[in-house]
């Protein structure tokens, strides 16, 4: 049984390299030459099949070594990263997705691989024989791609003539039946130990040692001629409890700075790198630090710059070592700064933070009414300190939109295949943050809206060709802030949308009248209504009109907005605009008649008083702000508060994206930390509420929504422009 709070981190952390080597995947067609592509998705396969051993998850680690076996030929240069070796690394990545699922979902998982899994472990182990006969030298040629890299790289090797092989045995091994030496005595029968070098690093304090446990790690120099498979094949059966490289003779710079980058995350001198990546020995070191010692110490070079000059080492392994070195201090730095924090915790921290501003506004209440000067300046400075709090929790929950975004590499690659389109995609804004809950529900809408925008906005090649487009059609996802909000964006360069067949759609459907006057945005967001759809067929992508009305309802329930603008034959832009936190916000209280209401400050803009020159004509209701046409609304009439209204009364403007208006209050009451709590079913369908909080009194003041309430006034607002002779009045 495996201990649950292991087990919880074992999975969030296959989870989190799972992700990096989908990114380097979605890449490395474009990339092959970059080495680090290669060595991340290398990365991320070796430390899930280590963690799995840990673990003693057998399945997982006999698969993932497979998928490590290809990968280190095509480090080597042994295999070519196809486009087809890429899909099935991606196969290879969703069932490990579905082997570590399974492993969260019970303590004692599955033990042997299913038929899937023996599927792709045969397709894997075909490559590894490909590269066998490719290096046993049946092959006519060596594939073009190679020959110039191995002629770019035929000088820049390390000159040795013997094989360089580094073991580290797990702790497992003894408990296993296997003894280390018997590895070593086997080795000689194939060649000749030049040089052995026992590393005692892991060795614990002597009350800390468990006699059954390995600690030994071997530095081997190794003539043989023997090819790399009959080498690795002696360890065979440690696999899986050892880490081993396996370097040739006159191997590449690069191979030895790369083994250099997976040494352990140790704090070690240049001197000990060196000899635990094989280009240098105890007796060259031991040499070259009596030299270093002769020198006085106003002449005392570096090791380095001995070693180089010596030419023991070739310059690049050097500065491999003091690059790992400068990466080691920098991560050990970091890691004393970084904690992981359950998710859970960080809510019910905001929940008290929030009991806390309730509790701190009826405190500063009493000392108001009892007109206790020090007791209110008290509560003044305990308000701040509060606030201080406040916003260093919620920036803990805040997370970058960047992580989403880049999912969509993967949704975009096999969408467009489906399709049979070729599609880039753009992502701009990943550093933009926003609350975590946003995070994790804004998922579903956009993977709604980006296979919507493949499948319907964006043409096909031969299309594109007839409209002078490029043939690749280019999505763009983008994130930005703005008044208090973020925006997320989803644009295409595709065909736009048709006005006249939305519209005629719309008629058919019955969702609008024949002689409905709309305007172009109205008519663009019809395809938000339940069931509607332009599609002539019904495709796995869409066509059954669902989906873009589970879209707005998602967003509407983050107290968000969602629009579209389009251009026919240029494209369409998706635009969401949610609130950068679901929990606390600063609030501007306002009264009408007895009644609190709290406006979210980031949106409003100025309060000014109602003149009596404003204009109330029909059902519209506007004033000229400064040659500004700006509609407003009383919420008296608006809640259909009874009673008469104060003697003066005022407007506060607020904006909202690109739209501004007023709201008519009798009272401006200042700011007010707000705690949002969620309304009641009853409330459902209401879309100027967007939740309610508590005053210091125990009372309970109502959130306006402003964005539902924007959107009635707009409408409004247009009705009162489409009137020929309404003359805005000029003060």
């Amino acid at each position: 049984m495996i201990p649950g709070e292991y087990l919880q981190t074992f999975v969030v952390e296959c989870r989190e390299l799972l992700e990096q080597m989908e990114e380097a995947l979605l890449i490395v067609e474009q990339c092959a030459e970059d080495p680090e592509v290669i060595n991340a998705i290398f990365r991320a396969a070796h430390t899930i099949k280590g963690s799995a051993g840990l673990f003693g998850i057998t399945h997982i680690v006999v698969f993932t070594h497979a998928a490590e076996s290809v990968l280190d030929r095509v480090r080597s240069g042994d295999i070519v990263m196809s486009s087809g070796l890429a899909a099935l690394f991606i196969e290879v990545h969703d069932y490990l997705c579905e082997l570590i699922n399974l492993v969260a979902e019970d303590s004692q998982p599955i033990s042997e691989i299913d038929s899937r899994g023996s599927k792709l472990i045969a397709q894997l182990e075909a490559y590894l024989s490909d590269a066998v006969v490719q290096q046993s030298g049946t092959t006519s040629e060596i594939p073009a791609v190679h020959q110039s890299k191995l002629e770019r790289e035929e000088s820049d090797v390390v000159g040795t003539d013997h094989w360089h092989i580094s073991l580290r045995f797990g702790p497992e091994v003894f408990r296993n039946g296997m003894d280390p030496f018997s590895f070593l005595r086997y080795m000689s029968s194939l060649g000749t130990i030049v040089e052995l070098v026992t590393i005692i690093d892991s060795i614990p304090a002597s009350q800390d040692m468990d006699p059954e446990s390995c600690y030994l790690g071997f530095e081997i120099s190794f003539n043989t001629d023997a090819d790399k498979l009959a080498i690795e094949n002696i360890f065979d059966f440690v696999r899986s409890d050892c880490l081993i490289h396996i370097l040739p003779p006159h191997s590449k710079v690069s191979e030895y700075q790369l083994f250099i980058n997976e040494l352990p995350e140790e704090e070690m001198r240049l001197g000990e790198i060196l000899i635990k990546c094989g280009t240098l020995t105890p007796e060259e070191l031991e040499n070259i630090l009596r030299v270093q010692a002769k020198q006085g110490e106003d002449t005392q070079r570096l090791i380095g710059e001995v070693l180089i000059e010596q030419q023991l080492v070739s310059p690049p392994v050097v500065e491999a070592a003091l690059e790992k070195q400068k990466q080691v201090k920098e991560n050990k730095k970091s890691e004393a700064n970084l904690i992981r924090v359950d998710a859970v915790k960080l809510d019910e921290l905001i929940n008290l933070v929030g009991e806390l501003i309730i509790a701190g506004a009826g405190t500063n209440l009493i000392a108001r009414r009892a007109k206790m000067t020090d007791l209110i300046e008290s509560t003044a400075t305990l308000s701040r300190l509060v606030e201080e709090v406040r916003d260093s929790a919620l920036a803990l929950r805040m997370v970058q939109i960047g992580g989403t975004f880049n999912r969509f590499h993967r949704v975009v690659r096999d969408v467009s295949k489906e399709l049979g389109k070729d599609i880039d995609l753009v992502i701009t804004g990943a550093e933009t943050e926003l609350d975590k809950t946003v995070v994790e529900k804004i998922g579903d809408p956009l993977t709604h809206l980006v296979r919507n925008s493949m499948d319907h906005g964006i043409e096909s090649a031969e299309q594109r060709i007839a409209r002078g487009k490029p043939a690749k059609g280019t999505l763009q996802l983008n994130a930005y802030h703005d008044a208090g909000s973020i925006v997320i964006e989803v644009s295409d360069d595709g065909g736009g949308l048709n006005k006249e067949k939305i519209l005629n759609k719309a008629i058919e459907r019955g969702l609008i009248a024949e002689e409905a006057n709309l305007t172009d945005k109205e008519i663009y967001n019809l395809i938000f209504e339940a069931g509607f759809t332009t599609a002539d067929t019904v495709s796995n992508l869409s066509g059954r009109g669902v989906g873009m009305d589970v879209v707005r309802r998602n967003i509407q329930a983050l107290r968000g907005s969602v629009d579209l603008d389009s251009a026919e034959g240029q494209g369409s832009t998706v635009r969401i605009r949610l609130p950068l936190t679901l929990a606390i916000i600063n609030g501007f209280m306002v009264g009408v008649d007895n009644a609190a209401y709290i406006i979210p400050l980031d949106m409003v803009v100025e309060c000014i008083e109602l003149k009596a020159w404003a204009s109330d004509e029909g059902d519209g209701q506007y004033l000229n702000l400064r040659g500004e046409v700006l509609p407003y609304r009383r919420l008296r009439d608006h809640f259909d508060v009874q009673g008469e209204g104060g003697q003066r009364e005022n407007v506060v403007v607020v904006r909202y994206g690109e739209h501004k208006a007023g709201l008519v209050v009798d009272k401006l009451m200042g700011e007010f930390q707000t705690v949002i709590k969620p309304l009641g079913k009853l409330f459902k369908g209401e879309n100027s509420i967007g939740g309610f909080t508590i005053l210091g009194n125990g009372e309970v003041a109502l959130i306006v929504d402003v964005p539902g309430l924007m959107g009635q006034i707009e409408h409004e607002k247009e009705i009162y422009f489409a009137r020929p002779r309404l003359r805005i009045p000029s003060g």
